[in-house]
């Protein structure tokens, strides 16, 4: 039996993984300093699973904490979600990401290589490919950043990469992964971000149960059908699944092995708007504002390789996402408080 650090299992993405590797059976142990999430999560992952695990409240950029935990413990993989991720908090407060997030992973590694476990999952972003907006998005396109928060996944890609190029003996997996949204379907467990959403799919929902007053989208002279923003929206739990399968993928021999994970198809975000108006029945106010800066087109994956090697594939609909995510707003409209 195979366990598993989940670093950041708190979060939204990290606490939906925690419950897809209890499913597929294997043992986890949770680290997270509840920065930008909350204990309760995890209560909610142990009533969906019937499952316990050990977690603890652990800085991943506190060596001593961290050894004490793979000292207890016998860690035989590391998925790695800890992070800060807001993009303008990144550009107001540079040095905190940076510290954060690159010397956070670098105890990490460190910790790891004393301990012998040598197998890691990294949670990366398609904010990597920066301002290409040649869709869809492939493996080996050129990457970039465009803001502190993304320049962090770029490093954190090259540190890992040169860590297998210098010791084969490390299993590394880059998962660079679009926007995620929607809830487990008990309503249990969701998105529940510290003060205004910077994504689209919690301010919906948060202008849906009466707590923002209304949406703002941000661009409407873009280049595609209705003027708005298109991305590649990925239900969680798909991208959940996506990281147990990238436990169980392939050693790749040399360099880290990189994939996409994504529907491969773009949404607008009014269409996204109107598939939650639809499907929830409840009037969603939006005002048009100008771009945000740094902001492109289109963006949306091609996600062939992890269907071809993983033998992942999303599998949720725009429909899913728009009812999950409503499904645990309205039950939680105030989210874990």
């Amino acid at each position: 039996m195979n366990t598993i650090l989940v670093t950041g299992g708190a979060g939204y993405i990290g606490s939906h993984t925690c419950i897809k590797l209890l499913e597929a059976g294997y043992e986890i142990v949770v680290v997270d300093n509840f920065s930008n999430s909350k204990p309760e999560s995890l209560k909610r992952v142990r009533h969906i699973s019937g499952k316990d695990f050990k977690s603890y409240q652990v800085n991943i950029c506190d060596k001593i904490g961290l050894t004490k935990v793979f000292e207890k413990n016998k860690i035989d993989a590391v998925i790695h979600f800890a992070g800060y991720k807001a993009v303008g908090e990144s550009v107001e407060k540079p040095l905190m990401y940076y510290e954060n997030n690159i010397y956070g992973t670098l105890v990490l590694c460190d910790v790891m290589r004393k301990a012998g476990t040598k197998n890691i999952v990294f949670s990366s972003s398609a904010t990597v490919y920066g301002l290409n907006e040649n869709v869809p998005f492939v493996e080996d396109y050129p990457t970039s950043a465009t803001n502190p928060y993304g320049k962090t996944k770029l490093f954190i890609e090259e540190i890992l990469s040169d860590l297998k190029v210098a010791d084969p003996d490390w299993n590394v997996t880059l998962l660079r992964y679009f926007n995620p949204v929607g809830a487990h379907p008990s309503g249990l467990i969701g998105e529940d971000p510290n003060g205004i959403p910077n994504n689209l799919m919690p301010f919906i929902s948060q202008v849906a149960v009466a707590r923002l007053k209304e949406l703002k989208v941000f661009g409407h002279d873009y280049p595609t059908p209705d003027g708005t923003g298109v991305r590649d929206y990925i239900h969680v739990m798909d991208l959940a699944d996506g990281h147990v399968k990238a436990l169980q993928g392939p050693v790749q021999k040399e360099g880290a092995a990189i994939y996409n994970l994504g529907t491969g198809k773009g949404n607008s975000v009014l269409d996204v708007v109107k598939a939650f108006e639809k499907e929830n029945k409840i009037k969603i106010p939006y005002i048009l504002v100008d771009r945000r800066p740094g902001d492109i087109a289109s963006s949306y994956a091609d996600a062939s390789k992890a269907r071809k090697i993983l033998k992942w594939e999303a599998r949720y609909t725009l429909e899913d996402m728009v009812r999950d995510s409503w499904n645990w707003q309205s039950k939680n409209p105030k989210g874990y408080a």
